[in-house]
């Protein structure tokens, strides 16, 4: 009894800290407009809480094969020692239990319930207020599980026309929800597998617009200069010219807006240290190769297990359990290694899920973000975060078996889906990191042979326009 009472204290502890910090991250981007009037402030207020626990989960769901993988190396260090016998394979198998549990709850009630209850507006002929647009969104959430239910049935009748498969789906809890997440997970992986490699060749990106590059045969009070002249220009045909079309002002303040962002990054540039530019840049970049060519080279390695080992599946055997045998090979420096390339993977799914073009309006701004765009965030990163740990196994990262439902998707046992899950993954991250890397060649010898002018390139840069020596704006 006090160990099962000392596990809801770490439990609570644990999701508490994780539901403070995903509240400030949503407050951070919801738009403020959305509380006017009352009726709506606590439609409002209700989604807000639900959208909150939804990401905490996703958080939680994260963080949980990390720390897994970390409290069975700390185990196997101190077997003995008394202040960590809290930390057992009970307390895990628990953790991996509740995270399940609560990804099904937020999926398929709360993130319907927040989002049919925000539209909701009451059925007509009864009085409007709370109850009317809670008594609507019971009906939809009913209507759409019916409707969930009958595709299952549907599906299942021409995939497996079997007796016993019919009949299982009456067990709505052993079976049904088990099975509807397992699909759920398998789209999930397939999104990961679409977003990751998109998002380890984004990364080299994003983390250039982050850090401040060296000045290499640059001069930076030339190109202030510029910039300063250009801004005074443009901001001189805004105040002069009162009379000009609406469309004609919108377009030179985003202009205005562009020059001011460059400005601001070429002072940021000008303030940097030496070693900040020469030093932090090179070897971020150099980071981050090392651990895109680590993260091939593992889903490679784990092909050849695939092919010669039938335990390296993803559901070829059960583990020996949680502080029994390390899961590395290489011990707490695998194991260190293995957290690191799972956080990195799971960045680079959400940088690469925010850079493709379906999903660029999906992005959210900061106090710009409607409640409507906010669950369908949390939906998109929970799907993720659930998918993270089941495609971390199948690709060979870690080999810590998954506990709980985690574990008992039934396309992990089947050899071809899983292979091929790691083919593409293997193919589709070199082919985006040769493109990468391989685009300014590209477009150099497109220049050469004459061939720039037929727009082959679809790189962003080919658009953009540098001032060059002498003020003038020169095309690349």
């Amino acid at each position: 009894l006090i160990n099962e009472f000392f596990f809801f204290q770490i439990c609570f502890l644990l999701f508490a800290i994780l539901y403070i910090v995903s509240y400030f991250i949503i407050t951070r981007y919801k738009r403020k407009a959305d509380e006017q009037e009352d009726e709506d402030a606590i439609v409002n207020r209700i989604s807000l809480f639900l959208s909150t626990f939804t990401l905490a989960v996703s958080a939680g769901a994260v963080l949980l094969l990390p720390f897994s993988i970390i409290s069975n190396e700390i185990l196997l260090s101190f077997p003995q020692n008394y202040y960590i016998q809290w930390l057992n394979g009970s307390l895990i198998h628990g953790l991996w239990n509740l995270a399940s549990l609560f990804s099904n709850l937020c999926l398929f009630v709360l993130m319907p319930f927040a989002f049919f209850f925000l539209e909701s507006e009451g059925f007509a002929g009864l009085k409007k207020g709370i109850r009317a647009r809670i008594l609507e969104t019971l009906v939809m959430l009913i209507l759409l599980a019916l409707l969930i239910l009958g595709i299952v049935w549907v599906a299942s009748a021409l995939i497996d026309n079997d007796a016993a498969s019919m009949e299982s789906l009456y067990d709505l809890w052993e079976f049904y929800l088990p099975y509807l997440y397992s699909c759920i997970s398998l789209m999930g992986c397939l999104l990961l597998l679409l977003c990751t490699p998109v998002g380890l060749s984004r990364m080299f990106t994003v983390m250039g617009q982050l850090l401040v590059k060296p000045t290499i045969l640059e001069d930076l009070d030339e190109q202030m200069y510029i910039i300063t002249l250009e801004e005074e220009a443009i901001q001189r045909r805004l105040n002069g010219m009162s009379s000009m079309v609406e469309y004609q002002t919108v377009e030179l303040e985003r202009e205005l807006e562009k020059v001011k962002s460059k400005k601001t990054n070429l002072e940021r540039r000008k303030k940097a240290s030496a070693w900040e530019r020469n030093l932090v840049y090179p070897a971020v970049m150099i980071l981050l190769l090392i651990e895109t060519s680590i993260s091939v080279l593992l889903v490679a390695l784990n092909i050849l297990y695939l092919l010669v080992d039938e335990t390296a599946m993803p559901k070829g055997s059960g583990g020996p359990g949680i502080g029994n045998a390390s899961l590395s090979t290489f011990g707490f420096v695998g194991a260190a290694l293995e957290i690191i390339l799972i956080f990195y993977l799971m960045v680079s799914s959400v940088v690469g899920f925010y850079s493709l073009r379906f999903f660029e309006n999906f992005t959210p701004r900061k106090d710009d973000t409607t409640m409507t765009k906010i669950i369908g965030n949390c939906v998109s990163i929970l799907v993720l975060s659930s998918a993270l740990p089941v495609m971390s196994r199948t690709l060979g990262i870690t080999r810590f078996d998954l506990l709980g439902d985690f574990g008992r998707f039934n396309w992990l046992g089947n050899f071809y889906i899983v292979l091929s899950y790691n083919l593409l993954f293997a193919i589709m991250t070199t082919l985006c990191l040769v493109r990468k890397f391989t685009s300014a060649v590209r477009e150099e010898l497109l220049k050469a042979l004459g061939l720039d002018k037929l727009h082959l390139s679809n790189n962003p840069r080919d658009s953009e326009t540098k001032p060059s020596a002498n003020g003038h704006q020169k095309t690349l």
